[in-house]
């Protein structure tokens, strides 16, 4: 599950969200001091059962925090990540470049949350594999995020299991919602579908037994 994500220039912060509570934007902010955004890539960090993966494009990083590193389905986060990316380059453009600190928060945020459910949800597999647009994933690193860091820097990492529950009953509720809003919906197409059937049958017989100008009929309601 996606827990946390983030948009970054360097250590500059442009946007973030998190369903959960814990320290982890802390030990972010000491990852963007050491990720070089110099050249664009990718790669995946390792760190006390949380695993960050990110990709760095055109000196902005796109990171995302997730609880499961021995999850095979790595391209569901790495697609999450090219969706934001396309999404936030369609809508700032250059201006990442030159952005202050949380610029793109308020409007950007809930879009990240949109995201973050739709990636979450338990179609987001097929989903990443319809829409897939990154090479494959198991080429991508996966370091230890010792590798990384100094001595010293490592902190433990405190994700608050409560939030991180209920955010994954919202997001199965919502899909859900949405499951038997799509239901509902199909259910009335097919209703809607039978009646112009049943519509145009009776039609076309009233046209065969009355005649193209439906003058059968008129004559013989004059007699």
């Amino acid at each position: 599950m996606i827990l946390y994500s983030l948009i970054a220039r360097g250590k500059t912060v442009l946007a973030e969200f998190t369903f959960t509570s814990g320290n982890f934007p802390t030990i972010t902010r000491l990852l963007l001091g050491k990720i070089e955004t110099d050249r664009d890539g990718k790669l995946s960090l390792v760190y006390d059962g949380y695993i960050f993966h990110y990709i760095c494009s055109d000196h902005v990083l796109y990171l995302c925090m997730c609880d499961d590193p021995q999850s095979p389905k790595r391209r569901i986060p790495f697609n999450f990540l090219e969706d934001i990316r396309q999404r936030f380059v369609a809508t700032y453009g250059d201006q990442a470049h030159t952005a202050i600190a949380f610029a793109m928060n308020a409007e950007f945020s809930p879009i990240l949350q949109t995201q973050m459910d739709l990636y979450n949800s338990p179609s987001a597999d097929q989903f990443a594999q319809v829409h897939r647009k990154l090479d494959d994933v198991k080429n991508v690193m996966v370091q230890n995020i010792e590798m990384v860091l100094e001595r010293g820097e490592k902190l433990e990492l405190l994700v608050d299991k409560t939030d991180r529950l209920n955010a994954t009953a919202f997001t199965f509720e919502k899909s859900s919602r949405k499951l038997k809003e799509a239901m509902f919906w199909k259910k009335v197409k097919v209703y809607m579908l039978a009646i112009a059937i049943l519509g145009f049958v009776i039609f076309v017989i009233t046209w065969v037994a009355c005649g193209a100008d439906f003058s059968k009929c008129k004559s013989d309601k004059k007699k």
